[in-house]
């Protein structure tokens, strides 16, 4: 009896458990939850950078809004790079026989490098001579510049690695709970950050960001323990040259994918570029328009997060199922357009619940893009053993769309925003709301075109002896 119980348990455990059953015989739970902790560092820096510092040096330290602006957006110049270090990570012959291993370490020293240099920054940026004040500006940007490049590397190399271990039936589960430890480490940080400044002080400040630094360390290198397994056989062909070129790759991986490569990445930055705009507005836009307080704009991201959080347990059981990764994404495209309209209409009806209930299926949509998007992205290498490449091309594509779209957004809010207000744009729309209007009927062009662009993606799914094709024509009504 207790032995049948045991086994009832696990079942049950197995099933309700969120992400149990990514586990596998070759990376059991423990060690894959272990490999995701590098998912949480990433979330940390983020939200330490461009949440608690950014508000700090803004507010606390008189830094000039333009000025920390270019500086959280600095980490975009290396964006691009992702997928060149995705493929060196896919080439790289250590005498070790490792290949991830030294970029996600070496990306684990430019954050630390990067937070270390911060607390010396905002000591400067506290001084009252000019030379002072010039000096930890240029260090703010340089701890920025760090930070922003080592949590990339970090990301690009520790997916692809996440991908090397995990068997291909289990690598949707294990792309929706990295997805679901990122916003982990994004919410917890928030959540701990929150409490150690509740009394603030400049001496406070540079505890939290040393602790940030050494906590990211800690938690990189307890990722990385016995992760990748050293191959004697890359050991050994150390020395011997390697064609590095990346037209040359990414033209394997345009061939082995049959040409969808380059529209899979058209579709990721039109979606990218979608999802994004209105992170800039939307509070503003509950604010200024909904008449909505500070608390409960502020509750909106923990909607939006909800809704993401969601997503990624929808869209691991969906493609646990069989379901295409491009489908889970273009359905993700499909939620965005239900979201935008109720966000849209809920100015002209003044109904702040339906406000709520588009940002939250701007979460749930978002998530199911992002998630649908990045497990498309690990299988698009086709057997080249270039995974670090495609995902580093994702990981460039959606990190440089993402923070286009975030300055896009202001700028088209506030250029459209004074065009109407002028009464250029005629009598009817003149109002604070147009721009705002403008930027989410953007959005909503920007998915239409997402899903055109990956519609042609979609696998054929089966019905009998037809088969369907998901695309705009299949949508009903």
């Amino acid at each position: 009896m207790k032995l049948r119980l045991t086994i009832d348990w696990k079942r049950v455990a197995l099933r309700y458990l969120p992400f149990a059953d990514a586990a596998s015989a070759e990376l059991p739970l423990p060690r894959l939850l272990r490999l995701a902790l590098f998912q949480v560092t990433v979330g940390m820096v983020a939200v330490l950078t461009v949440g608690t510092l950014n508000r700090v040096m803004i507010v606390e330290l008189g830094v000039w809004t333009w000025l920390v602006a270019l500086m959280i957006a600095l980490p975009l110049l290396v964006a691009p790079l992702r997928a060149l270090i995705g493929l060196r990570s896919d080439l790289h012959r250590s005498f070790l026989g490792w290949r991830r291993v030294p970029f996600i370490w070496g990306g684990t020293l430019l954050q630390f490098g990067g937070l270390a240099i911060m607390p010396f920054a905002l000591v400067l940026l506290t001084g009252e001579t000019a030379v002072q004040l010039w000096a930890g500006r240029i260090a703010a940007a340089l701890a920025f510049l760090l930070v922003g490049a080592g949590a990339q590397t970090v990301q690009t190399a520790g997916l692809a690695l996440a991908t090397d271990l995990a068997p291909g039936a289990q690598r949707p589960r294990v792309v929706a709970l990295m997805y679901v430890m990122l916003l982990v480490g994004m919410v917890g940080s928030g959540l701990v950050f929150s409490v150690l400044l509740a009394e603030y002080s400049h001496t406070r400040l540079v505890q939290v960001v040393q602790g940030a630094a050494v906590v990211t360390v800690l938690l990189n290198v307890l990722a990385l323990w016995k992760q990748e397994p050293r191959d004697a056989a890359r050991a050994a062909r150390a020395r011997e040259a390697v064609d590095t070129r990346f037209a040359v790759h990414w033209a394997r991986i345009a061939q082995a994918s049959a040409g969808r490569a380059p529209r899979f990445l058209l579709a990721v930055g039109l979606g990218t570029l979608a999802f994004n705009m209105q992170d800039v507005i939307l509070e503003p836009y509950g604010g200024e328009i909904l008449g909505l307080p500070v608390g409960a704009t502020t509750l909106l991201t923990g909607l939006m997060a909800g809704g993401a959080l969601v997503a990624c347990g929808i869209a691991a059981r969906a493609l646990a199922r069989g379901a295409d990764a491009h489908a889970v994404a273009a359905w993700g495209a499909v939620i965005g357009l239900a979201a935008f309209a109720a966000v849209i209409f809920a100015a002209p009806l003044q109904a702040p619940w339906l406000f709520r209930a588009g940002t939250l299926l701007i979460g749930l949509g978002g998530g199911l893009f992002a998630v649908g998007t990045l497990s498309a992205a690990m299988g698009l290498d086709q057997g080249t053993g270039l995974r670090g490449l495609v995902l580093g091309a994702w990981g460039a594509v959606q990190a440089t769309c993402a923070g286009a779209a975030v300055a896009l957004g202001g700028a088209l809010r506030d250029a459209s925003g004074a065009l109407a207000q002028s009464g250029a744009l005629g009598e009817a729309l003149v109002g604070p709301g147009t721009g705002y209007g403008v930027v989410y009927h953007v959005e909503l062009v920007l998915l239409l075109a997402t899903l055109v662009v990956i519609g042609p993606l979609v696998r054929p799914a089966r019905r009998g002896d037809a088969a369907q094709r998901f695309g705009l024509a299949e949508f009903p009504g």
